[in-house]
């Protein structure tokens, strides 16, 4: 096997790929598994029940705990800190540690601190320093404490609806590829202002169910998801709300911020929705009754229908 193992490090695992570099004084357990091509820095410290993909990058002063798992090309900075114990008590060890699971691509900044059990998403980033507390979407990219999402990866600038910017109700701007931003009806005067809906030109469907989202704290992630069959007509009643619109090859954010535009979502598209003000009301309208079969939840489900549905 071509590896490298340096003479300082302690390396007890037979279970490394080719071309993987132990470094000085980094010490890997029996039981740990390392794929192929990747790079494990000085002064790391892995356990038994930790599983690494191929071309992963862990610097200096990380230590991979039981239950951690890093799937292909994650990055981890320095002195990143995982758990695996959320009750921790000296000398009283767990039934079973929770699993952390990094997904591919995934990079996580340094001195970053990562709670247990918990799913960074495919290719999300994490800011240097921020603390992780619960599960990060895919391509999203979260700072602070606690970890907040601030955007996108691989999204252009945000595409702001208001009434400035589409001020015609026959207006319309593509998302990703996928959604359609419109103009809505709006008449304003002294008395103040009135948007309409015209379901024959303006909505692309006639509505089956109507649901309102308030409340939201800011730090929430509304979505997550695509729909099979349904679609989605969304307007910012009140305050605003960020929307990343995913078509599996392509994401953008639109910002909705006036009653005078409409987001359509059609289905086969992955929607999430952040940053909502204290003020923020969501109206949507949907083309369907709720179904939870409708519903794809997982993001690398979503991934695999698209490449089937593009190679028929």
């Amino acid at each position: 096997m071509n590896k490298l193992i340096h003479e300082s490090a302690i390396c007890e695992s037979t279970h490394i790929g080719n071309r993987t570099r132990i470094w000085a004084f980094a010490h890997v357990l029996p039981q740990a598994v390392i794929g192929e091509d990747c790079n494990i820095c000085d002064h790391v410290f892995i356990e038994n029940d930790v599983v690494i993909g191929d071309r992963v990058t862990v610097k200096s002063g990380v230590q991979l705990w039981d239950g951690v798992r890093l799937a292909n090309d994650v990055f981890v900075g320095p002195n990143a800190t995982f758990t695996n114990d959320k009750n921790p008590r000296s000398k009283q060890t767990p039934p079973f540690f929770l699993v952390t699971n990094v997904e591919e691509g995934a990079s996580i900044g340094a001195n970053a601190t990562i709670l247990p059990g918990i799913t960074i998403g495919r290719s999300a980033l994490i800011g240097a320093g921020s603390v992780v507390t619960s599960d990060v979407p895919p391509y999203a990219i979260v700072v602070g404490n606690p970890a907040r999402i601030s955007g996108y990866v691989g999204q252009n600038e945000d595409v702001v609806a208001t009434h400035e910017e589409i001020n015609d109700p026959q207006a319309t701007i593509n998302i990703a590829g996928r959604a359609t931003l419109s103009g809505l009806t709006l008449a304003t005067d002294m008395r103040g202002s009135l948007a309409a809906i015209e379901f024959a030109s303006q909505c692309p469907f006639i509505p089956k169910r109507l649901f309102l989202v308030h409340n939201v704290p800011s730090k929430s992630v509304r979505g997550e998801h695509a729909h099979l069959e349904c679609h989605q007509f969304l307007v910012a009643v009140a305050g605003s709300i960020s929307i990343s619109i995913d078509s599996g090859t392509k994401r953008e954010t639109v910002v909705l911020s006036s009653p005078s535009s409409g987001l359509h979502i059609p289905p086969m598209t992955w929607a999430s929705q952040f940053h909502f003000s204290s003020d923020a009301v969501l109206l949507v309208l949907a083309s369907d009754e709720y179904k939870d079969a409708d519903y794809i939840r997982d993001y690398e489900t979503f991934l695999k229908l698209i490449k089937s549905a593009s190679s028929t």
